[in-house]
Parts: C-alpha cells; sequence; structure tokens
C-alpha cells in the first residue's frame, strides 16, 4: 500500500524536485504580476500561490499539474477590492486594505462553491467541452501569455510605462535570446538537467558576473510599489468585526464576486486538467480537483492569500522537465516558500528576461500550431469555434471564452441534427397509412417532425414507426403527444410503433389514455430518453 502511495506521489524524485524548483522560480513573477493587477501587495499573492500549490499538489486530481495565483481570477477581483477600499475609507473609522479583507471573506465562499462542485460531480462536464474549443482555448491563451510578457520590455518612468531603448531593449533581447537557446538546445545533448532551470542560473550568473544594470526580480515588485520578497504576511482577525460590519450592505457584491471566481477557476482549472491529461497520456480526476481547489482557495482566505486555481503556463513547464508525480507540486510550493523565507536576496537578483524566455518556450509549446494546418480542412462551424474562442479568450475572458465556444457548439450541433430528421410515407395492404420517421426527434427538430403530417387529410389509421429515431429529450415526448391527440381529436385511430420502454412510460404520464395508442414489440429499442435518466439521477 505505501509502495503504491510512494509510485503515485513520485515516479522520478530527482525530476519531480528539479522540474518544481525551476516552476517555483517562474512562479515568483507571474505571481507578483498578478497581485499587482488585482491591486493587492504582491506578498499577498506570493503566500496565496505557495498554499493552492501545495494542496492541490497533495490532494488534486492531476498529478504534475501546478495551481498559484493566476490572471484569469486577478481580473474578476480588481472590482471587488477597489469597492472595498472605497467603503473602508470612507468609514468614521478609516479601514485600510478593506477590499484585501472583503477578498478573503469571498475567498471562503468561492471554496465552498468549488467543493459542493466536486461532490456533486460537476467536473465531469468539462467532457463536453468540443475538441475546437479546447485548440481555441490554449491558442487564445499563448497569445495572452506572450503579450502579459510584453509589459516586462517596459520601465517606468514619471510614473509611465514607456519601452526600453537601445542598449537596454538589446541587453534585454539577447537574454531572453540566450534563455530561449539553452532551453531549445540543452535537451539535445542530456535529459537529466530540466532546460528552464538551467537556462535561469545561467542567464543570472552571467547578469551578475558581467554586471549589467537589467530588471530584476527585487526591482519587478519594488517599481510596482511592493517591498520585496519579505513583507509581512496579511490576515484580516485585527479588523475583523468593523469588516463584518460592512459585509452587511455589500453582501451581494461578495456573493456575485464569488460565484464568478469560483466558476471562472473551476473552467481554467479542468481545461489546464484536460490539457496535462493529454501531453501525458493518462487521465486526472475533475471531480477530485474541483474539491482541492475549493479546500486551497478556503485556507488561503483564512491565512491572507490571494487564492486561485490551476496555471496552464506553469504546468507545462513542469511536465516539459519532467514533473508528472505529486512531488513536482510539492516542491514547486515549498520551493516558492523558501525563496520567500530564506532566498528573498538570491531569488531577487535573478533578471526578469530569465523568466521572460522561460514563458515564450511555454507559449511556442503551448500554441497548437497544427491549427494552421488543418483550419481549411475541418468544418467552417468549428473553424469559426476555434477562432472565436482564441479571440474572445485574448479580448474579455478566459472563461467567457470557454462558455461562448460551447454554446455555439452546442447551437451549430442541434441545428444540424434539427435538420436531419425525415419521414417515409408508404400505405399498407389493408389502407394503414405508415410514417417510417428517420433521426432525432428533440427540441431543435420538432417542428419539421410536426410539419411531415397531414391529419386532415390522412386516412382513418395511422401508424408511425420510431425503430430508425431516437426520442432524445421532453420536446419529443410533447410533440409525440400533440400529433396524437390531433388524430384522435379527428376521431382517427393512430400507433407508436417500435418506442423504447422509457418512452413509453413518459408517454403515458403525460397522459394514461395514449395506453391505447402504444403498440409494444419485441423488437423495440431501449435507450433512454434524456429528461427521464435527468430523473433519475437527481
Amino acid at each position: 500500500m505505501s509502495k503504491r502511495f510512494f509510485n503515485n506521489f513520485t515516479g522520478n524524485p530527482k525530476d519531480d524536485i528539479l522540474s518544481g524548483l525551476t516552476v517555483a522560480l517562474a512562479l515568483v513573477p507571474e505571481a507578483v504580476a498578478f497581485a499587482f493587477v488585482a491591486g493587492i501587495d504582491p506578498i499577498v499573492g506570493l503566500y496565496g500561490a505557495f498554499m493552492m500549490g501545495i494542496v492541490t499538489s497533495l490532494f488534486g486530481g492531476r498529478p504534475g499539474m501546478i495551481s498559484g495565483a493566476t490572471g484569469a481570477m486577478a481580473v474578476v477581483m480588481v472590482h471587488l477590492i477597489s469597492k472595498g477600499n472605497e467603503v473602508g475609507a470612507a468609514l468614521t473609522t478609516p479601514i485600510d486594505n478593506l477590499g484585501l479583507q472583503w477578498l478573503l471573506l469571498t475567498l471562503l465562499i468561492v471554496g465552498c462553491l468549488q467543493i459542493i462542485a466536486g461532490l456533486f460531480r460537476l467536473g465531469k462536464f468539462v467532457r463536453l467541452i468540443p475538441h475546437p474549443v479546447m485548440m481555441g482555448f490554449v491558442n487564445g491563451l499563448a497569445i495572452v501569455i506572450f503579450l502579459s510578457q510584453l509589459n516586462l520590455f517596459k520601465e517606468n518612468i514619471n510614473g509611465e510605462q514607456q519601452w526600453l531603448q537601445g542598449m537596454d531593449m538589446s541587453i534585454m533581447l539577447g537574454l531572453v535570446g540566450l534563455t530561449m537557446l539553452i532551453m531549445w538546445g540543452l535537451p539535445k545533448l542530456t535529459t537529466k538537467i530540466p532546460s528552464a532551470l538551467a537556462a535561469i542560473v545561467v542567464v543570472a550568473g552571467v547578469t551578475i558576473f558581467a554586471q549589467l544594470d537589467v530588471s530584476t526580480v527585487g526591482s519587478f515588485i519594488k517599481d510596482g510599489g511592493g517591498q520585496g520578497l519579505q513583507a509581512g504576511l496579511p490576515t484580516f482577525q485585527s479588523q475583523l468585526i468593523a469588516m463584518t460590519d460592512t459585509v452587511g450592505t455589500h453582501w451581494s457584491l461578495l456573493l456575485s464576486t464569488a460565484f464568478i471566481l469560483a466558476a471562472v477557476g473551476l473552467i481554467e482549472s479542468l481545461m489546464t486538467l484536460n490539457l496535462v491529461d493529454e501531453l501525458t497520456e493518462t487521465r486526472g480526476s475533475g471531480n477530485r480537483e474541483c474539491v482541492a481547489q475549493g479546500a486551497a482557495n478556503i485556507l488561503n482566505g483564512f491565512f491572507g492569500g490571494m487564492g486561485g486555481c490551476a496555471m496552464i503556463g506553469q504546468s507545462i513547464i513542469n511536465v516539459n522537465s519532467g514533473g508528472r508525480g505529486r512531488l513536482s507540486g510539492v516542491a514547486a510550493a515549498l520551493g516558492l516558500l523558501a525563496f520567500i523565507l530564506f532566498a528573498a536576496p538570491l531569488i531577487e537578483q535573478v533578471p526578469i528576461a530569465a523568466l521572460v524566455g522561460v514563458m515564450f518556450m511555454v507559449v511556442i509549446g503551448t500554441f497548437a500550431w497544427s491549427s494552421f494546418r488543418i483550419l481549411h480542412k475541418i468544418p467552417l462551424s468549428d473553424a469559426f469555434v476555434l477562432v472565436a474562442v482564441s479571440a474572445i479568450t485574448v479580448w474579455y475572458d478566459l472563461a467567457l471564452a470557454v462558455i461562448a465556444g460551447v454554446i455555439i457548439s452546442a447551437l451549430v450541433f442541434a441545428w444540424e441534427n434539427a435538420t436531419m430528421i425525415r419521414a417515409r410515407k408508404r400505405v399498407k395492404d389493408n389502407g394503414t397509412k405508415v410514417y417510417e420517421i428517420w433521426g432525432p426527434l428533440f427540441f431543435g427538430s420538432v417542428q419539421n417532425f410536426n410539419s411531415k403530417f397531414d391529419p386532415n387529410n390522412d386516412p382513418d389509421n395511422i401508424e408511425i414507426d420510431f425503430i430508425e429515431s431516437k426520442v432524445s429529450d421532453h420536446s419529443g415526448i410533447e410533440a409525440m403527444r400533440g400529433i396524437a391527440n390531433k388524430y384522435l381529436d379527428l376521431g382517427k385511430s393512430i400507433k407508436f410503433t417500435h418506442l423504447s420502454p422509457e418512452c413509453k412510460t413518459l408517454l403515458l404520464k403525460a397522459n394514461p389514455k395514449f395506453s391505447t395508442v402504444i403498440e409494444t414489440s419485441v423488437d423495440d429499442p431501449r435507450y433512454y430518453v434524456v429528461t427521464d435518466k435527468l430523473d433519475q439521477e437527481v
């Protein structure tokens, strides 16, 4: 038992630890940058990344996947934090950083919602995401990661961000290029050392020994208004009473933000899980990941972290560096904590250029380059979904992009299947007119189904054969009931043949008198009608 647990924990301790340390270095600027986006102190993002990482790596549904503070959730937090700070400043006894205190409370709700989603097994719905949506997701995310790194080619001059000029830009580009070259070339020589970690160490050594004046992790944090990696961990206990008083009149804001954060976090985490599954050719547990994400966000709420979700960029770095076990995530989280507590002066000297180079290689590895090759070969609707999801991810938000992509795909599917229903007509020797239905009967095809019949001009005896059709939902049942009533109201006889047992049950529930119109046969099909199946699950 213990051996099996150890094998699940790590398959290769060396690779897991080294890749975890590489990820820990990449987590520092990401967590800091996302904290600035949310409008809170960088140390909040760093501790949030640690707590998310340690919990999800130990208890999550996908070994090797990395969680931390993310931009997708940071952009949702901005309004809540700014509103809280406004309320805190307007109080008779002003409260500093009230927005942060509100965020911590909101994270408790977020965690509970995500745990509930896992317990109700909602993680399985990630399987409904079509492949074009998945490709659009990774392409859009790769573009977002690339664009986010461009800000690091700027410097703060008189309070404004301006592009680096002259030699400064040349040095930055040179160091980024050196990082990418090492990451590309080292695996061709040896795979025993994670190329990303080696590149960071080499580039950091070059800048230190050459005494190059470049932006580092430390200067990046301080230029953004932070105090460095050794600031104090925030808590909300000292102001709990005053904070609770203000929450009463703004509870709806906290709840709405919590629902959005929970949804964004789960969508990004489950999509990342799906992608890592494909990269490793294994399968994780979406429901377990939901519970772990929720527990990690609750921990953040209690101990003053920013919260977060799965990080696709760092997850890909980890997997490509050989980190496949839970140990890699644990090493990344503990490495990040160690950097904050014990190695802050050293980590603050790591040049931003090295981390930008690592993320550019992540962009190259993340982008689905095959999409250019297949774009003109796939159906036009799928191509539209792929491009639309990529564009919405870049323009607005990851979660909205995925939801929009799924909705568009579902509507296209419904429209195409709505036109597939057919009715072959023939007359038996005894004068009975037979409608042989072919194709799915569901909400989208009901109108076409109804148009196939002519109750006023049909003979007195009608038979509707469903052996080549499937009644998929309650709308289909209602359409059958409506057609039957039209013929019965005209005093004509109608029979439904080759119905599944489930469909018969629902028809009889709609009208017990329909027992006279249902004909039972030994070759009746067997399948579950959607509404009936859902009733059983509920």
